[in-house]
Formats: C-alpha cells, structure tokens, sequence
C-alpha cells in the first residue's frame, strides 16, 4: 500500500478485497459512466468540421481543468487528504506528460498535412486510444504489481532508461515514413491521394482505399502505445491504487483536444521541456526503486507522495521559465524550434 492511501482513516477507504483500492464497483461505473459522457459530447462537438477558435479551445480547456479539481475535493472529503495528494500528483504527472503526447500529435498532423477543419478530429481518435490502451496497460500493471514488488523494481528502470532517452534528445522528432503501422497499411492497403472529410475508408475504382485521415489516425494509435509504456508506470510510483491510475490519466487525456489549440504556438517555445520531463521521470522511476528495495530492506527511504509532488511542481516551472527566458531574443536553434516552427507554419492559431 502507498504511502498516500495509508494516511486516510480506516473508517473513510473502504478498501476493495484483495486490489488495494479505495473504489467501489459504483464508483467504478461512476466514473467510467461519466467518462463516456463526456467523450460522446466530444463526439458531438465535433461532429460538424470546424476551425476551433482560441475562446472555444480556453473554454473546454477550463473546464476540463476544473473537473479534476473538483474530483480531488470530493477524494479529499471522501477517504482523506492521502489519497487526494496520491491523486493529485498523478494528475499533475499525467498532464505534463500529455503535453509532450500534444507535441508529438502535432508533428504527426503537421506531416500527414490534416486540414485544420479535421485536426480536432484526428486528436479526439487520439485521445479515444489513448484511454483504451492505458486502461489495458493499467490492469496489467496492477497484476504485475499483486504478482510480486519485482514490478516496483521493472517500472522504475523502465522508467529511468526512458528518461535517459529523454534527456539525450532521442525523441525529439517523427518520421512517418519509418513508422511499421504506416507503412504495412500503405503496402497492403490503397490509400487516397486526399481527404474525405471525417471518412476513414471509401470505395475508389471498384475497391476499397483508405484515406490519410486513417493513415494520421493509425500513426496516432502508435504513439499512443509508447507514451503509454512511459506514463503508466510513472503514475504507478505515485499511488499503487489502479482505480485512481486510471482517473489521473483519464483526466489528463480529456482535455488534450481543447489543450492543444490553446498550446499549439506556445509548445514551440518549451525548449526545455524534455529536460524537465526526463528529470521527472528519472526522479518517479527512483522512487520505484527506493520502494521497491524498501521491501527489501527497511532501512531504505523512501520518497513520500508529497515530496514527490513538490519535486514535479518545482521541475515543471523551472523548465517553463528557463525556456521562456531562453527564448526572449534568441532565435530558434537549427533543427530545433525552426523545424518545429517550419512543420507548424500551415496551421497557425486562430485569434
């Protein structure tokens, strides 16, 4: 049990047999209920191809802000202030890690040139992948972690070789045309020389062909699994709870559709940010480690849930400031912020 959850009093986490969880199959449906909802909205809103304009994108963008705040009130109410720490934090983890998820989405609708009427399209099935694929991870996760604290130990160097990766600069760019997915369907499937509004697959000369929304939607789909690999075991050292795993990532991908046109010209300029998401995930993937040899043996430390968020809230806004004061009169380094700059010239925020 993680130190977060451990806090609360006995009387208010009604623990679920044998899953170290303080969620009720009613809270479950609850929560899975109201995630639905608001995915359908989503559906919905864009259902009708449209350039989203900077006030639509702040508005869903707040909203989607004041919905964890006000689940993390009632968690704090409900089974104490451990448990709404451990939550909080994991949102706070998930959601700078989703924002490297919005850069990465970027560059691939940047590559796939999506029109801007689609863009909001492509991230909502982005997004609805997203949630499939954690989920399916988190569960595996948490069978991993019933199985023995050798998951503690695999999450944490999972976790650090990530942020080694991260710190060199590995992944700082895409090419489709290296990607596996994209290019088996382009080998075995026709594909259309355009876009066909929101249609995946169309009749073409007798056969059927699919259309480069498919190819941008597939390209997303397998991104999604990376940052899924990263950002499940890293909110796994925040609470070892599955159900609020899952709420924290559910959170943080909700938003991502409304986030990215209030973020899109701003990300070019986090130059730092990667900096500060490989110290935050070296930093979780030590702290696995730590509870993992704890176990082991008592005099370890461990790093406790607050502390942890101290450290992550600290890292995120040195990083936003030295890259703003970075990027005051420099000019964007070669390779860098220009050929962020150059991908995103063809679609530019809307004032």
């Amino acid at each position: 049990m993680s130190p977060g959850i451990m806090l609360a009093a006995p009387d208010q986490v009604p623990i679920a047999a044998d899953q170290g969880s303080i969620a009720s199959f009613g809270l479950w449906s609850i929560t899975i209920a109201g995630l639905v909802l608001l995915l359908v909205i989503d559906v919905v809103l864009t259902r009708r191809p449209h350039e989203v304009r900077m006030r639509e994108a702040l508005t869903w963008s707040v909203f989607y802000l004041i919905l964890p705040v006000a689940f993390c009130a009632y968690l704090w109410g409900a089974f104490g202030t451990g448990v709404a720490v451990e939550f909080f934090t994991g949102y706070v983890v998930e959601k700078s890690l989703s924002v490297d998820n919005l850069f990465v989405f970027m560059l691939l609708l940047a590559a796939f040139a999506v029109p801007k009427e689609l863009t909001q399209r492509v991230l909502l099935y982005g997004i609805v992948g997203a949630l499939v694929l954690r989920a399916v991870f988190i569960a595996l996760g948490a069978a991993a972690l019933q199985s023995g604290t050798w998951a503690f130990l695999l999450f944490g160097l999972v976790l650090i070789v990530t942020a080694v990766k991260v710190l060199k600069g590995d992944d700082q760019h895409v090419d489709i045309d290296s990607m596996r997915s994209v290019r088996l369907l382009r080998r075995f499937v026709p594909v259309t020389g355009d876009y066909r509004g929101f249609r995946l697959v169309v009749r073409e000369g007798g056969r059927r062909a699919i259309t480069p929304l498919a190819l941008a939607t597939v390209a997303v789909f397998a991104t999604d699994i990376v940052f899924a690999v990263d950002s499940v075991p890293a909110v796994y050292g925040v609470t070892e709870d599955p159900f609020l795993v899952f709420a924290t990532n559910a959170f943080a991908l909700l938003g991502l559709r409304a986030l990215y046109f209030v973020l899109r010209d701003v990300l070019a300029r986090l130059r730092h940010l990667n900096y500060g998401l490989g110290v935050i995930l070296a930093f979780i993937g030590l702290k696995l480690v730590l509870h993992w040899a704890h176990g082991l043996w008592a005099w370890v430390p461990e790093i406790p849930t607050l502390a942890s968020l101290g450290v992550i809230v600290v890292t995120l806004l040195t990083v936003t400031l030295t890259s703003l004061y970075a990027g005051r009169d420099a000019a964007p380094a070669p390779g860098e912020d220009a050929e962020r700059a150059r991908r995103l010239e063809h679609d530019p925020v809307d004032p």
